[in-house]
Parts: structure tokens; sequence; C-alpha cells
């Protein structure tokens, strides 16, 4: 014990020493080149400002609303020596997001999520501004979210909404005459998921979705336990070997779960060299196999497949999943908004029709609403995945030197009441504008979620490039769950928060489910 307490407190010494030395070095240095970072809360020597950082990211929201109050929306935290830079104003994220796009398209030499998730393998979220994060984002939405390759899955979407349908109809069956209540989580969180595994791997089974499903979605909500190994990666070996015991374990039954679809994907398309007649539609994992990061360079390797691969589904499916039980939980919160939302489907869908088809979409405007009004207050993300600058640049009146980490928090925007008026009231309407024609008449339309002051999906270059294919799932399903059934609250909707890798609902919601009887 004694060794080992040693041990401990030499290394702890060592890096106390060094944020001592960085700060006193960097300090000097910033001055001698004239840096003027944004102002920020008083210091404390070697530790900055981490006595002042919640564990979680809905409490540093809140921190960073009330000292964006004192100090304004660009404003400075220090962890140790290193500056973090936080934008809370749409303009001013705006201008370093989009005008200055590609000076601000780079990531911190180690973004957490990314080190953890990916174990260090590539991905697109996390990899640098350069060739790599080209090609692996030129792949992903040339190939896989491509609207031919989109359109192609479009049996992917129907069966999952189906099949989701269906699940409710069964329980809607037994609630007759009673006053049941359904969970809504469990059934939209296995739609999401089965359909994005089907995207990647190809149609495995039941089962095996079932199984890619539990360890991608459990290694998402182990990981802040697992981040202090992308912080601190040598000192969290040592301090937390128990944890890292588990971590590895995570990442050696993902690798055992995920490797086999993978490989299975590389059989099939050897075949398909071969001459066999094998008929199957192109997947994300097939996209990776063929791909190289430069010519000559050859093939990614099998775990840089896995990584990417994995990223896919966690990227689409748990941010899908989260965004739909916001919005079905506001609509069994506000009945007013389900039934006009139901008026406005009647509207387009034909009586006794079974489903609200992709193409109808368009011409439901107030559904395009409900979702935006969802994504301004309850972003998956309170802040977008850290951003630096590869050179020098002024924001809103300050010099900031090369390799900052910037943070924007998309949370505080959307609710910024001098842009939003009773920012936390849900009213889709606010979303819509009236239009007019040469014949005097109109109606309202809703733009693109660019069209409004928030940041749900980032801006730029580095913005979510699979938003536009997220929003459609989301319409669909919502759409025809609204159109098969009405929903109805047995008990207050709550809407508190807490995070589980993205911000969810603390207590998830519960509906009585009646089906609608459409003739």
């Amino acid at each position: 014990m004694e060794a080992w307490l040693i041990i401990l407190v030499s290394l702890s010494a060592c890096f106390f020493i060094k944020l001592l030395f960085s700060l006193l070095f960097s300090s000097k240095k910033n001055e001698s080149k004239g840096h003027l970072f944004p102002p920020g809360p008083p210091p404390l020597p070697i530790i900055g400002h981490l006595h002042l950082l919640p564990k979680s990211t809905i409490e540093l929201r809140s921190l960073l609303s009330n000292l964006s109050q004192k100090y304004g929306p660009v404003l400075t935290l220090l962890v140790g020596s290193k500056p973090l830079v936080f934008i809370t104003s749409y303009p001013i994220a705006h201008k370093a997001l989009v005008k200055n796009s590609a000076i601000f398209a780079n990531r911190p030499p180690v973004v957490p999520v990314s080190y953890v998730l990916s174990n260090k393998h590539k991905d697109i979220g996390g990899s640098p501004y350069g060739l790599t994060w080209r090609v692996l984002r030129r792949n992903l939405v040339s190939a896989a979210l491509h609207p031919a390759g989109l359109k192609s899955y479009s049996f992917a979407r129907k069966r999952s909404m189906e099949t989701m349908i269906n699940s409710f109809k069964q329980q809607s069956s037994k609630q007759e005459g009673k006053a049941g209540a359904v969970r809504l989580f469990e059934h939209l969180h296995q739609a999401a998921f089965s359909l994005f595994i089907l995207m990647t791997y190809g149609d495995i089974g039941e089962d095996a979705i079932r199984e890619v499903e539990h360890i991608q979605y459990t290694f998402l909500v182990s990981y802040a336990k697992f981040s202090v190994f992308a912080n601190w990666p040598r000192l969290g070996k040592l301090v937390y070997r128990k944890r890292w015991q588990k971590y590895t374990e995570f990442l050696r039954r993902q690798y055992d779960i995920l490797m086999p679809h993978i490989r299975a994907r590389q059989k099939l398309k050897q075949e398909k060299k071969v001459g066999k007649e094998v008929v199957d539609l192109v997947t994300y994992t097939d996209t990776l196999l063929d791909l190289e990061i430069s010519e000559g360079a050859g093939k990614l390797e099998e775990a840089d497949v896995l990584s990417l691969s994995s990223e896919f589904i966690n990227a689409g499916a748990d941010t899908t999943a989260t965004m739909f039980q916001w919005v079905m939980a506001y609509l069994v919160k506000y009945p007013r908004v389900q039934a006009k939302l139901f008026a406005e489907i009647s509207q387009v869908v034909k009586q006794g029709a079974e489903e609200v088809k992709e193409e109808d979409l368009q011409r439901i405007p107030y559904l395009k609403a409900v979702i935006l009004e969802c994504l301004r207050i309850h972003p998956p993300n309170t802040s977008l995945v850290p951003h630096t600058n590869t050179e020098d640049m002024e924001i809103s009146g300050y010099n900031i030197p090369k390799n900052t980490t910037v943070l924007i928090g998309t949370a505080i925007i959307g609710r910024d009441p001098t842009v939003w008026e009773n920012p936390m009231e849900f009213r889709p309407e606010r979303m819509m504008t009236s239009t007019s024609n040469d014949n005097g008449t109109g109606g309202e339309e809703v733009g693109d979620v660019t069209s409004f002051k928030m940041l749900p999906f980032g801006a730029g270059r580095r913005m979510c490039p699979g938003y536009k294919y997220g929003s459609l799932i989301l319409e669909y399903f919502v759409a025809n769950l609204v159109w098969n059934f009405e929903w109805k609250a047995v008990d207050d909707v709550d809407l508190s928060e807490k995070e589980e890798f993205l911000v969810v609902m603390k207590n998830p919601v519960r509906a009585q489910v009646i089906q609608r009887r459409v003739k």
C-alpha cells in the first residue's frame, strides 16, 4: 500500500509541476504575441477553472448560461493552463463555423468520444481536418447517404416502421377497456437501431440485430465512465484498473459481435467477383471494404472498418432514437399539437390509407415544424464536438491563437431569449412562415434547419452529413405513429433531462395507445 501511495503522489506531483510551468510560460507567450483571450471568471493557480467545471454537460450548460450573462457570448475557461473558448451566440458561432469554415474545421489532438468509442482507430467525427477525413466523409456522403442509396433502402425504413406500428397495435389491443400504459422508448429505440444496423451490415436476422443493438447501446451509455482514458490515458489505466479491464472487455465483445458481419460482407463481395449470382444491396460496410485513403495505399484495416461501421450505427441510431422520444413526448404532453398534426396529415393522406408515404412528407409542413421545435429545445448534445482553428483568428474582437479548443453551446443558442420569445415554450408555429402567390392565396411552409438561428447539427465543413436523412426518418416514423394512433398521457409528462451519452429524458414517457379507426 505504501509503494502504491508513493507512486500516486509522485505522479500527481509531476503532473502539477508540469501544469505550473505550462501556465507560467504559456501566459508569457500569449502576452508577448498580444493574444487577448475572451473574458472569464478569475482562475485559480495551477488548476485554472477545474473547480468550476461540473460532471455533466447539462450542469455545464447552466454554468455557461450564467457566465455568458456576466462575461458575454464568448468566454474562456482554463483547464489547468489549457484555454477552452465557449461560444453561446448564433451570429458568432455562424461566423466561426461558416465564414471561417476552412480555418475552423480541425479537431483537438484527442477528442474523448472518438478516442473511447473508436479505440483510436479511424472515424469521421474525431478525425483531424485533412486527407483521411475528406476521403471518409466523401465516401459516406456519396455512397451511404447519396439520394440513390437512400432510395434503395426505402424498403428498410418501411419495414422498421411497420414492425414498430405492429408492436404498438398489439399493445393497443391489450389495453382496450383498460388504463394501461406503454413505455415508448423501447419501441422507438429498436426501430431506429434496426434500420441503421440493416444499412450497415445488411439483413443479418432479428437475433443478430438485437445482439449488435445491445453491445452498441451499452457501450454508448458506458462512455462517461471510460472517458478518463482519453483525458488521462496513463494515469487512468493505473488508478482505474478495474474500469480499464471493463473497457477492454467491451472492446473485445464488440469485436466478437461486429467482425463476423464485416467478414460476411467481405465474403459476399468475393463471391460476386468470381461470378456467383448474389443479389444484395450495397451496405455502408461494402463501401468501406472498397475504400482507399490514397492511391496505392491499400484498403482500410479490419479494425478501421469496424470503427467506422460502429460510428455509423451509433451516430445515426442513437441520435434518431433520442430525438424520436423527445418528439413523441411533446405530442403526448400537448394534445392540441397532436390533433393539429393529425388534421394536417388527414388533408394529405387519403382516408383508409395504411401508410403515410415518404413522398407525402413534403406536403406536411407542420410535421417539420414540430421536429424543428424539438431540436431547438432539446438538441442531441448540449455542445458540438470541439473544434480547433488551424491558424490565428479573430472572434468577436478577440484574438484566438492557433490550435485553441473552441466549443459551440448549441443548447444555449437554441434557448437564447434574445432570439426566441419564451424559449422554453413548445410552439411549433414559430417555425412556420406564411406564403402567397400571384392569385393572392397562400399557405404556410417551413424551411430547412439551416434557415433558423440554431445549430443542432453544426454548420460549415464539419456539419453533420446525415442530418437530412435523420430528419427524413423522424418525419416518416412520427407521421405514421400519429396517423395510426392517438397518444394519451397516463401521468404528467416529465420533460426533465439527464445525460446518457446524449441528452435524454430523465423519466421516459409513458402513454396510452389508442388505435385510430381510419376507414
